[in-house]
């Protein structure tokens, strides 16, 4: 009985260590989603504003160019993959990466060929792994991503969306992320970059506002507006992207860790009751091994008398 209760306790110590570290992972996770959450409601502003001056843009000319222009038939794609670069996020990357899996499906149905760029070690160890090809990937900044990463990773999907599908470029542009919808439910969403769909734009426009599209002169030319707005966008874009990300990452490692928490505390009440089951039964024991030793004793004292 002495043994299993060094093993109750020796346990109890080890999920007690383990309970204090997920409980301070926990907390640091719900310090981290609240900032992460201010860094997207400051961003959201500028891509929205963005997008509407693409928007007028490319409904008041008639230019064509790859930031509006679709292709009469896409060849070639590049979906951008956001993940972490750390685990102890619960279903996170698991969920973008299984919506990036379908996407890729469904574009390879309709006769397309996929380049896949990631970024997150998670998602590149995923497709390693699995030995897929990945165009290029990009690590060490999910947690805390700035405009000059959102930068860093555009760039190779402007100059792949700029070239002719010949060359090695392709024709239409997707994101996989995932949207922070609030603290309780994150969302693994795909949308099209590039062409963007003017329709769309302007139909949720009208539905959130009543506002009229402004009318612009362009100086030099519409095309060259366009230039020099293509970067802008697709980087706006990308790291409201990323930013909706890592705040969907620390919600989700919030709760995993509460979710832990939980549980080792739970275990921890097992273990004590199963302690204190096993101490109650080696003093049980040792109570009976005294009281059977004394009645012998007095059962030999009571034979000598005789």
């Amino acid at each position: 009985m002495g043994a299993q209760l060094r093993v109750y306790k020796r346990r109890i110590r080890s999920v007690t260590a383990t309970k204090k570290i997920t409980k301070a992972m926990e907390m640091i996770a719900a310090s981290r989603v609240v900032k992460a959450q201010r860094k997207v409601a400051a961003s959201a502003p500028y891509a929205t504003e963005l997008t509407r001056a693409v928007t007028a843009v490319g409904t008041g000319s008639n230019t064509k160019h790859p930031l509006t222009t679709e292709a009469e038939t896409a060849t070639r794609v590049a979906v951008l993959l956001l993940t972490s670069d750390r685990g102890l996020a619960g279903a996170f990357n698991s969920n973008a990466i299984k919506a990036a899996e379908q996407l890729t499906e469904r574009l390879q149905a309709e006769g397309k060929e996929v380049d896949t760029y990631i970024v997150g070690r998670r998602g590149l160890a995923h497709y390693n792994f699995r030995e897929r090809k990945v165009a290029e990937s990009w690590s060490g900044f999910t947690d805390e991503p700035t405009y000059a990463d959102a930068k860093k990773v555009a760039g190779p999907l402007i100059e792949a969306i700029e070239k002719d599908t010949a060359e090695g470029g392709v024709d239409e542009l997707h994101i996989v992320y995932t949207e922070f919808v609030s603290m309780m439910t994150q969302a693994a969403v795909d949308s099209r970059l590039l062409p963007l769909s003017l329709d769309e734009v302007v139909e949720e426009t009208s539905s959130k506002s009543d506002e009229i599209l402004p009318l612009y002169e362009f100086e030099p030319s519409a095309e060259d507006v366009l230039d020099a707005l293509l970067p802008r966008y697709v980087e706006s874009r990308i790291y409201n992207a990323m930013l909706q990300s890592a705040a969907s990452k620390h919600a989700a490692t919030r709760r995993a860790m509460k979710s832990a928490t939980d549980n080792a505390g739970e275990l921890i009440n097992t273990l004590s009751r199963l302690a204190n089951a096993a101490r109650q039964a080696e003093i049980t024991q040792e109570i009976s091994e005294i009281v059977g030793g004394a009645s012998a004793l007095a059962d030999a004292n009571a034979g000598s008398d005789k």
